[in-house]
């Protein structure tokens, strides 16, 4: 899933999706593997439909959704907000009510759950699913079903003082692992930072900063053919190692306040390092002041043995079997993904497209820091779509911060998140 706080037009284009028909090959539970949504119906759009959408995006929504109410006469698209922090339970209530809305806004990393449960349909066949980045794709994706659209994204990339790297001696950010902690040492002892790097030490949500650097390494969550978790395999070891080294060698805090102060600490050079999601440009920049887009720049994830690679987020949209409008629900998901409507709710929304074609438009081609978050996107990884994801990641940041801030064994810590994952297991 993506940030808590958001920060960030007629019928579907023959080049976002292509129409072939097909029908459900069968309906005997959420997670059968294979399944394909029944064909959407040709024509306008007709009735009234309910999304959910969290945050800023279920406040900016209608704004867009007028355009298709325009292109469909007739058709009302009713959009609740609710907070980020009450959806998951507010989801889950309404899928055990049998009240779920037509379509939703679903973080990424509950589509195994949701999917587990039986709640949502199939995405039908005519959606070209070649169009999106290829790991938001397959967050949409349980037991080889997929269910929804990408409808966002974002991913992780690393920010640095573009103004001081040169007082350490560095014209652009390093490639590799080892030079990203060499620079971090010189931020420290050439340019007067008094950490070289923000980390997340331990704590919810960590795991999306370590990551990067285990799937750099070539790491993969899963094992026995996708059925397991792996969680101590040798690359995500020498990811947890080398992630704890920042903390032992004085570089990154491991006392950092529970409440993140990012912003002003990268604007004041205390901290001129830090690993995040494309909001941060705009936040930084208000912190900043006048003229500090220049001071900064980003660049990606740099590469360990098997390239660079990130984590991918943001949000997917479903359609849930309990809809009374099926296809009126699908044709608006299916608009949402139009390039040109995905470039028109960047600029609403500053929501990043997950439609590859949509970054050719010149709002986001023209930035050339947002294209780096383009060319990461094109790598970034998603964890498995197992329904108990969320639930053994938390013991993941739990034995992480031990890591971090006690010099626990990364090993051992591992092998306490191996056996708690076993232990759990994933839901299928």
């Amino acid at each position: 899933m993506r940030r808590t706080t958001a920060i960030t037009v007629a019928c579907m284009t023959a080049a976002a999706l292509t129409v072939t028909a097909c029908g459900r090959s069968s309906d005997t539970g959420g997670t059968s593997a294979g399944q394909t949504g029944a064909a959407v119906s040709t024509g306008a759009a007709k009735g009234t439909i309910t999304m959910w959408a969290m945050g800023a995006e279920g406040d900016k929504l209608p704004e867009l959704a007028k355009d298709f109410e325009a292109a469909n006469p007739g058709v009302k698209i009713n959009v609740t907000a609710i907070p980020w922090d009450s959806a998951h339970d507010k989801f889950t209530t309404a899928i055990t009510a049998n009240k779920t809305p037509d379509l939703a806004m679903v973080g990424t990393t509950w589509m195994g759950e949701f999917a587990g449960l039986g709640a949502l349909d199939p995405t039908p066949a005519q959606i070209d699913k070649s169009v999106f980045f290829d790991g938001a794709q397959k967050t949409t994706e349980v037991n080889g079903t997929s269910y929804g659209i990408p409808w966002y994204v974002e991913t992780r990339v690393l920010f640095y003082r573009s103004d001081l790297a040169k007082k350490a001696g560095y014209d652009a950010a390093p490639t590799d692992q080892a030079g990203l902690k060499e620079m971090a040492k010189a931020m420290q002892t050439k340019a007067g930072a008094k950490w070289g790097i923000g980390l997340q030490a331990g704590g919810t949500g960590s795991w999306q900063t370590l990551m990067p650097f285990a799937w750099s390494n070539g790491a993969d969550l899963t094992k026995d053919g996708g059925k397991a978790y792996n969680f101590d395999s040798p690359q995500v070891l020498e990811a947890t190692k080398y992630y704890q080294s920042f903390f032992t060698d004085g570089i990154s805090d491991k006392a950092a306040p529970a409440t993140p102060t990012t912003e002003p600490d990268f604007a004041s050079g205390k901290v001129p390092m830090f690993i995040s999601g494309p909001w941060m440009m705009s936040a930084v920049e208000k912190v900043g002041g006048a003229g500090f887009k220049d001071k900064y720049n980003v660049a990606p994830i740099p590469a360990g043995s098997a390239g660079s690679s990130s984590f991918v987020g943001g949000s997917n949209l479903a359609v849930f079997k309990n809809t009374q409008n099926r296809d009126t629900a699908w044709k608006f998901v299916q608009w949402l993904a139009d390039p040109k409507v995905q470039a028109k709710w960047y600029s609403l929304s500053t929501d990043l497209p997950s439609v590859k074609s949509a970054w050719q438009d010149p709002a986001l081609a023209a930035d050339k820091k947002l294209a780096v978050f383009g060319k990461q996107l094109e790598t970034a990884k998603a964890p498995p779509s197992f329904s108990t994801w969320e639930q053994v990641v938390n013991q993941f940041d739990t034995e992480l911060e031990k890591v971090t801030k006690t010099g626990s064994d990364p090993a051992a810590a591992l092998k306490t998140v191996q056996q708690q994952a076993d232990s759990i297991g994933t839901g299928q």
